[in-house]
């Protein structure tokens, strides 16, 4: 009985700490199947609605820097069947179509809209399904930590970061509050000191990533360790995020408690984290991406088949299943080179695609030269055709990305906006096109963009957990 009334105390507790957590109305979510893999989207907003005056001095105040963008975008990956979970981060500079929208933007862009458009933004453009949002800013970051006493890291050398205030002046293991923790996992223009000189970590945002992933490491072995020796520190932090947490109004405390249950036994300390693999692009002598007329600075492309790979390993999504012979496409020239989608569109033709017109399109990034300003490879489909256009991708090999567009140009339910350096791949004599049935797979393309790698070590300046 007594057992009972304790289970039953802590099952209201947690509820009541549910209901105190802000919920919000996010459309278009996919739908949560039972004993499938959930995706949750874990965003870290940038906004700077609800700051301290104090801390507005560092970051801005919300009339300074307005909207809110997301710094960080990872997805948690629960997968049922193996009881294990991944961390999958977009780089907040990948340059994609944004929906509903007529251009093309950061990816972090997205949730200046709402956190609506950042998961059709994920949803449409790289066809990762996404059941539940979680959203977090910078206030929720920095309770936690303090409610932790600190975080303790590691750092080899002296870093600094005039952006985002870190200044580590000295080697050593460093207890972080929640100010000076936030300044490490925002840092994307550090320096590092070394042999007396101060150098630049030439990774920038792809570097902020790493460091996040090995924070996240070092702040779930600490919680693990603060509540297994003192479990009144676990209703401390609880009580001093859930009012700067935002989640899905679809995510239920049933949801949160079944998570709960099946994950118990899984550490953060061990979750298997991976970076989406892009190609760098700044422009001739750094003078940034010309699109549109417009010059968005430093932004990074997708790169195929890379991510599509990575997509597959970490969050269980491989291609369809689905024969070339049933999928009709066009193919249009989108950077002006000669006869460029008369060959494409050759290509795919021998892998079985149906073609259907072979045209131009507008070229939208034009002010430099191509060697020097490349386009991205864009498959715009129709609603309902995106596990065909799926299909379409894994034929290409370079920057390419999708884009769902409620008509197309063509009238094709797909159509492919060839970019620069784009390439089909190539027809192994094995492979038959002739068989009418749907398991007839098309080839992957083989890379041919250069691409950063989906899991990078810590670098010497990086931080990382204090050596026991």
């Amino acid at each position: 009985m007594v057992l009972l009334v304790v289970a039953g105390s802590i099952y209201a507790y947690a509820q009541f700490r549910f209901g105190q957590i802000n919920k919000v109305t996010v459309g278009g979510l996919s739908t949560t199947q039972a004993n499938k893999p959930i995706n949750i989207l874990l965003i870290g907003s940038n906004t700077r609605k609800g700051l301290k005056p104090s801390q507005a001095k560092y970051f801005g105040s919300s009339s300074q820097v307005g909207g809110a963008r997301s710094d960080v975008t990872m997805i948690a990956h629960f997968d049922p069947a193996t009881h294990q979970v991944s961390l999958v981060s977009i780089p907040r500079d990948l340059f994609m179509p944004i929906p509903n929208s007529v251009s093309a933007n950061r990816v972090d862009a997205a949730l200046n809209v709402s956190p609506k458009r950042l998961v059709a933004t994920i949803q449409q453009d790289l066809g990762i399904p996404i059941q539940h949002v979680m959203e977090l800013n910078f206030n929720s970051f920095q309770e936690v930590v303090q409610a932790l006493g600190g975080v303790k890291m590691y750092f080899k050398m002296p870093v600094k970061d005039a952006y985002s205030g870190l200044n580590i002046t000295s080697p050593g293991c460093k207890n972080l509050n929640g100010f000076q923790a936030l300044e490490v996992v925002r840092s994307r223009h550090l320096y590092y000191k070394q042999y007396g000189y101060w150098h630049a970590d030439p990774t920038g945002d792809l570097g902020r990533i790493r460091r996040d992933h090995e924070f996240l490491k070092v702040l779930a072995k600490q919680v693990q360790s603060k509540v297994s020796t003192n479990p009144i520190a676990l209703n401390s932090i609880i009580s001093s995020v859930v009012k700067y947490v935002k989640v899905d109004s679809g995510f239920t405390f049933n949801d949160m408690i079944s998570l709960a249950t099946q994950y118990q036994n899984v550490s953060l300390s061990t979750v298997k984290t991976v970076t989406l693999p892009v190609a760098l692009e700044n422009g001739p002598n750094n003078q940034g991406y010309i699109y549109k007329g417009v010059n968005y600075g430093d932004i990074v492309f997708p790169a195929e088949p890379q991510d599509t790979k990575i997509i597959d390993a970490y969050l269980g999504l491989s291609v369809p299943n689905i024969s070339p012979r049933s999928i009709t496409t066009s193919v249009l020239n989108g950077t002006g080179g000669y006869q460029q989608a008369s060959s494409i569109a050759h290509s795919l033709k021998k892998l079985g695609f149906h073609i259907a017109t072979i045209g131009n399109a507008t070229v939208t990034s034009g002010y430099y030269s191509q060697s020097v300003n490349p386009t991205e490879t864009i498959i715009r489909y129709e609603p309902g055709y995106l596990s065909k256009a799926e299909v379409v991708k894994n034929a290409l090999s370079g920057a390419v990305i999708m884009g769902q567009i409620n008509h197309t140009i063509t009238g094709s339910p797909i159509e492919i906006v060839a970019g620069t350096g784009l390439s089909v791949a190539s027809v192994p004599s094995s492979y038959s096109q002739s068989s009418s049935s749907n398991s007839s797979k098309v080839p992957q393309a083989k890379p041919t963009l250069p691409a950063t790698p989906s899991n990078q070590n810590l670098s010497p300046w990086d931080p990382r957990s204090c050596k026991s």
